[in-house]
This record gives structure tokens, C-alpha cells and sequence, in this order.
């Protein structure tokens, strides 16, 4: 079981960050790179949604 790192605040903001990256990538018809990269905002998605952070984990943070 993964333990939660992510507090309320950080997991709000993740979500929006993440909402308005994909939003983004779907309303903008652009190519290459900087396009694509606007996925990682699944990556937001994604731990707010499990609200944990491999990252934090590792650096041993906590929100």
C-alpha cells in the first residue's frame, strides 16, 4: 500500500494544474514536442488521485 504524502492543498493544486495541461493539449492543434509535452499533466492526475508522490517519497517530504 502506497503511503499518503500529498495534503489537501498540494493534491487541489496538482488537479488543476493537471486538468488545464490536458485541456490544453486537446484545444491546442499544435505538433512536435512541446505539444506532447503537455501529457505530463496525467502525471498530475495521477497523484493527486492517489495522493502520493514518489518523488516526495524519496526525498522524504511530506504535504
Amino acid at each position: 500500500m502506497l503511503q499518503t504524502n500529498i495534503g489537501t492543498l498540494d493534491r487541489s493544486f496538482r488537479l488543476v494544474i493537471g486538468l488545464g495541461l490536458l485541456l490544453w493539449f486537446f484545444l491546442d492543434q499544435g505538433t512536435g514536442f512541446w505539444h506532447y509535452a503537455k501529457l505530463i499533466g496525467l502525471v498530475a492526475i495521477a497523484t493527486a488521485a492517489l495522493r502520493t508522490c514518489p518523488l516526495y517519497t524519496v526525498l522524504g517530504l511530506r504535504t
